[in-house]
């Protein structure tokens, strides 16, 4: 199939799967005599598990190791749960800052009388300047 139709059929899109090859991510496609690029069910295969680790999070070098470690049979489990729990400790890290960005964020909007006047606890918050029980 052409590379529309697996991008049709990965929902990935075709610069994305041109990428993807670019980097090593999928082995470099065959060419049809005219120049286009083939992909088999086994190329489609490996573009479902990029795309099903990047929607959990997983960085490119982490994908990177992920395939290797996935197309190497002989493979240690142990070396796929660490980089698994490696990224759990990730997510939580930047779940944590999130956080800690949405209530303090959401203490500036609740300080702010979102009137006519000129003072705005927002952009004082912004500046650095954080005024305790401000809020209405």
């Amino acid at each position: 199939m052409n590379i529309g139709d697996a991008a049709k059929q990965t929902q990935i899109s075709a610069k994305m799967i041109r990428y993807y090859e670019s980097i090593g991510l999928l082995p470099e496609s065959k060419r049809s005599d005219a120049g286009y690029r083939i992909y088999r069910d086994k190329d489609l295969h490996v573009l479902r598990f990029i795309k099903r680790a990047r929607n959990l999070g997983f960085s490119m070098e982490q994908l990177k190791e992920l395939l290797s470690l996935w197309q190497d049979k002989g493979r240690a489990s142990a070396d796929v749960k660490a980089i698994a729990e490696q990224h759990v400790v990730d997510l939580q890290q930047r779940i944590t800052e999130l956080t800690e960005m949405r209530d303090t964020l959401n203490h500036l909007a609740m300080c702010c009388h979102g009137d006519q006047r000129p003072d705005c606890p927002i952009l004082s918050g912004l500046e650095g300047v954080i005024t305790e029980g401000c809020c209405h």
